[in-house]
């Protein structure tokens, strides 16, 4: 079978406490490891995504608009359906790791990094549909 669950990746998490939010994924274990037996993957996503901005909308206004919250995680394939989508990682990658989301003092640098990539990426205006709202 064809490996289609790789690194940049888009997929959506199904099951758990962010079902139906948008995740990239920046490292895939296939067969699993000795701590997680299982095929699994190291994501990072959106928890809360930046709401529509206007041009009469003040600077202050804006800015608060287009933050991002992002969180990263490690999930299972089996609560992965991966899209046809895919984002560049390299800017996070090394970030986010499997030590970084045991430490917790790791896991929020983690989340300040990609937090900082994604909202680099939703400024320039790439990616647009990974940035919006999940509707269904």
């Amino acid at each position: 079978m064809a490996k289609f669950i790789k690194a940049g990746k888009v997929a959506i998490v199904v099951r758990g406490r962010f079902a139906g939010k948008k995740v990239v994924i920046v490292k895939p274990h296939d067969d699993g490891t000795k701590s997680h037996p299982f095929p699994h993957a190291i994501v990072a996503g959106i928890e809360r995504a930046p709401l529509k901005v206007t041009k009469n909308l003040g600077a202050k206004k804006t800015a608060k608009r287009t933050k991002v919250k992002p969180f990263v995680k490690l999930v299972n394939y089996n609560h992965l359906m991966p899209t046809r989508y895919s984002l560049d990682v390299e800017s996070f990658k090394s970030a986010v790791t499997l030590e970084a989301l045991d430490e917790p003092s790791q896991r929020e640098e983690a989340k300040k990094v990609v937090k900082k990539a994604l909202e680099e990426k939703h400024q320039a205006g790439k990616n647009k549909w990974f940035f919006q709202k999940l509707h269904f």
